[in-house]
């Protein structure tokens, strides 16, 4: 019997949508029209960098770059940082993607580095990258990060024992420290302290984490459901189409007395276990702008949050504040063994019969 072969999905935001052109739709849609050929994804708004067998490449509405000699990206919609063995460094998004051939000018940033195996971006050898300027940010000597996710305003680091960190801007509740406060240095989500993790995520305004056991963890910004608890601004949405299918005689939502209100959540500023349907254990998980993306260890994919443009991959343009499988996977028969979010979109890596 054949063995499985890995490709690559994507449901949501079109790159043809990102330059004014008619959109193939919400998806699901193939990154490449064979199997095998993608390795790894690292999206933006715009565009989307890929790692294939012949190196980088940057893809951009029917437009490719070969990015040569880099081995890994992290992009934004303002500049494209990339890094090799012996340096990284960040280019203008107009440099990437317009240039005639792969990189145009010099860098607006770089930086050589030490010999010597690489933590995965944005993490290197003596600090962190970012995707937009000053590019470069320094942690604490006694941190011994493993793995280093960005939000829009904030950081989260995994240390060397499944510890959490985070830092930067609190005003969302991103942070999980139970405040509100910005953080200038990493400072321990003690919410977490004596449960270890193996993942992290960091969306727009929103965090998330996997323990080793298998749990996940969700905080921060909840006003399109992103972190799966009730959400107003999707309970009146809800009441607002429903009176609108019921005729102008129907009542839509309405504000409620003091103290009922209660059981929505804006903002979550603690670590909030959150139970899938079914109660799998999950593998990973991944943030987009606003939505969010859990893969379970048995290849089952769930998705929740702002839904507009198809990302959540439920064949409509609903937002949810509840998780909600994959139906479409499970009905092509389609094993999920990797998810990574952009703003906007949702690639998935599927294990094809």
């Amino acid at each position: 019997m054949a063995a499985p072969r890995r490709a690559w999905l994507v449901f949501g935001f079109s790159l043809e949508e990102a330059a004014g052109e008619p959109s193939p739709g919400p998806g699901p849609r193939r990154l490449e029209p064979g199997p095998g050929s993608i390795r790894r994804v690292w999206p933006a708004w715009s565009y989307v960098v890929v790692e294939t067998g012949a190196g980088l490449e940057l893809r951009s509405a029917g437009r490719r770059r070969r990015l040569r000699g880099w081995s890994e990206a992290l992009p934004s919609e303002t500049h494209l940082v990339l890094r090799r063995a012996a340096a990284a460094g960040a280019w203008r998004r107009e440099a990437a993607v317009r240039g005639p051939r792969g990189l145009r000018g010099p860098p607006a940033w770089s930086r050589a580095l030490p010999p010597g195996p690489a933590p995965p971006l944005p993490l290197l050898p003596d600090g962190f990258a970012t995707p937009r300027p000053p590019f470069f940010g320094a942690l604490p000597a006694g941190l011994r990060a493993r793995r280093l996710a960005l939000g829009h305003e904030h950081a989260l680091a995994l240390g060397a024992g499944g510890e959490v960190y985070a830092w930067g801007s609190g005003r969302h509740g991103q942070l999980g420290h139970g405040t509100l406060e910005p953080e200038q240095q990493p400072r321990l989500v003690e919410a977490l302290a004596g449960v270890a993790m193996q993942a992290l995520a960091a969306g727009g305004w929103h965090s998330a984490s996997v323990s080793e056991a298998g749990d996940l963890y969700v905080w921060g910004w909840n006003e399109s459901g992103q972190l799966a608890l009730p959400s107003k601004a999707l309970a009146e949405e809800r009441a607002g189409d429903e009176a609108a299918g019921a005729g102008e005689g129907a009542a839509a939502w309405a504000p409620q007395p003091d103290g009922e209100d209660a059981a929505f959540i804006s903002i979550q500023a603690l670590p909030a276990l959150l139970d899938l349907p079914q109660d799998p254990e999950v593998s990973s998980v991944s943030c987009g702008s606003r939505h969010t993306a859990a893969l379970t260890r048995g290849g089952e994919l769930y998705t929740w949050g702002w839904g507009k443009y198809g990302q959540l991959g439920h064949g409509d343009t609903a937002s949810s504040d509840q998780p909600r499988r994959v139906e479409y996977l499970v009905a092509e028969g389609l094993r999920a063994e990797e998810v990574v979010c952009g703003p906007w979109t949702t690639y998935i890596c599927v294990l094809e019969p």
